[in-house]
């Protein structure tokens, strides 16, 4: 019965294939901006923020030209605001969180009611663990996340308003509320999928969001204050990168729409699950581990250099061609978040006995600009990203592989909040882009005829 179910859904798959292809030569000569990139990689513009610029290079008498990088949140430096928080010994992304939403830096009395605002809002629903995420494990924590936020949509009393007001208090208890739902995941899915010990213990208020996490990830529930302020500098430089960026637009274009907050953010989790995005982060670790397994001497550039020349034609690590960690849509000389995080990961990778993987990332760093350039061809300048470095700083934390994304998910939807409501507030058109019709017209033919 397999085998004949496997057969039949075979030579669907041929029909499928056959009626929907188009050949990437078609796109050529005409205006028709795939992946919403113009010809020199540019993204299409496609509106107007306050929330977020990514900087990345500058044009010249209609050319790009390089230039080195730089991430402001509501105009303000990434830098500073990492510096101005760590640079006392206090946690930052709280600080980040109040800056995106509000649009404005909160005095020291707005950001200890702000934090504890979102302290008192990380507890879920009565019996929302049990029945939303105890009975119903799942194997990939971001799909829990989605699908427990769908469902915090049942426990709203009043969740399809999209008045400000209403929109601020569901986008705060979703900001607050994930990281207890991926710790509840995190846990049952050790028990569930990996046979291990479960560890749920209760929320304690005062922690902040990178102590909240530490706590319900760890089995013993311990980490140092140096854990939690480099986690907490992962989240501030997670937390939002723009409205162009995969899963940004995706909450903006169901925004758009006029959907609820809870379908909104769900879609942008679903977004950040991919490999080409969030889910690179997890790409380069296994990427690590491949190149680990294959080369024998890390030191000898030659011999990591032709490895690397390998994945770039496929014939390596997951035949993508893709060297992960490397380049970016809008960063060329350098990524802000990637300078920032590579610093820390140093530190923290030596400390910890990760000093020879972090060599070798910086090798794969130092190499594949010049090999894209001779294997492809590609005459641009190409940087390494900020996920480069973040896996191996959550290795460094003991962070498990499977929470590397979710991770990711816990800071950006401080950001995908903050397109949600200004989509909402100042859009003004659904988004709906066109496509070029490509088949030609056909005759019907009658059923008994074909």
């Amino acid at each position: 019965m397999f085998s004949e179910k496997k057969e039949i859904f075979k030579s669907l798959c041929e029909h499928v294939r056959e009626n929907n292809y188009v050949s990437v030569e078609k796109y050529a000569g005409g205006d028709i901006k795939r992946g919403l990139r113009n010809a020199d990689g540019t993204g299409v513009v496609a509106g107007i923020t306050r929330i977020c610029n990514v900087h990345g290079y500058v044009l010249s008498e209609g050319e790009k030209c390089p230039d080195k990088g730089a991430l402001t949140y509501r105009g303000y430096n990434i830098e500073d605001l990492v510096a101005g928080s760590h640079g006392q010994g206090r946690f930052g992304f709280e600080e980040v969180v109040f800056l995106l939403l509000f649009g404005v830096l909160p005095t020291a009395e707005q950001l200890a009611d702000f934090s504890k605002l979102l302290a008192e809002n990380r507890e879920l629903p009565g019996y929302f663990a049990e029945d939303m995420i105890i009975k119903a494990p799942s194997p990939n924590i971001m799909n829990k996340l989605s699908r427990s936020v769908l469902a915090l949509y049942s426990y709203d009393d009043n969740p399809e308003a999209t008045d400000l007001e209403n929109m601020l208090r569901q986008c705060i208890e979703l900001i607050a509320m994930l990281p207890t739902i991926l710790g509840y995941a995190y846990q049952v899915k050790r028990r569930h999928y990996d046979n291990k010990t479960m560890s749920i213990r209760p929320l304690l208020p005062g922690l902040s969001t990178s102590e909240t996490v530490l706590r319900t990830i760890r089995s013993g529930g311990k980490y140092t204050d140096e854990e939690a302020k480099l986690l907490d500098l992962c989240l501030m430089l997670h937390a939002e990168h723009g409205g162009g960026n995969n899963s940004a637009f995706a909450t903006r274009v169901l925004a758009s729409s006029g959907t609820d907050t809870y379908s909104a953010i769900a879609a942008a989790i679903g977004s950040l699950k991919g490999p080409r995005h969030g889910g690179a982060n997890m790409k380069v670790i296994e990427m690590l581990e491949d190149i680990k397994a294959h080369v024998s001497n890390w030191d000898d550039e030659d011999e990591v250099a032709a490895y690397l020349t390998k994945i770039l034609k496929r014939e390596a690590n997951d035949g993508s061609g893709l060297i992960y960690g490397m380049g970016h849509a809008v960063y060329t000389l350098s990524d802000p978040r990637a300078v920032l995080l590579k610093q820390e990961a140093k530190r923290m990778a030596y400390d910890r006995g990760y000093g020879e993987e972090f060599h070798l990332l910086e090798t794969v760093e130092k190499l594949t600009p010049e090999l894209m350039a001779k294997v492809r061809g590609i005459d641009k300048a190409v940087c390494a990203n900020v996920d480069m470095y973040s896996g191996l700083v959550y290795r460094s934390l003991s962070i498990p592989e499977e929470l590397f994304t979710p991770l990711f998910a816990v800071a950006r939807i401080s950001g995908w909040c903050a397109h949600r409501i200004e989509e909402m507030l100042t859009g003004g058109r659904i988004i709906r882009p066109a496509y070029k019709p490509f088949s030609k017209a056909k005759e019907y033919t009658p059923l008994q005829e074909r």
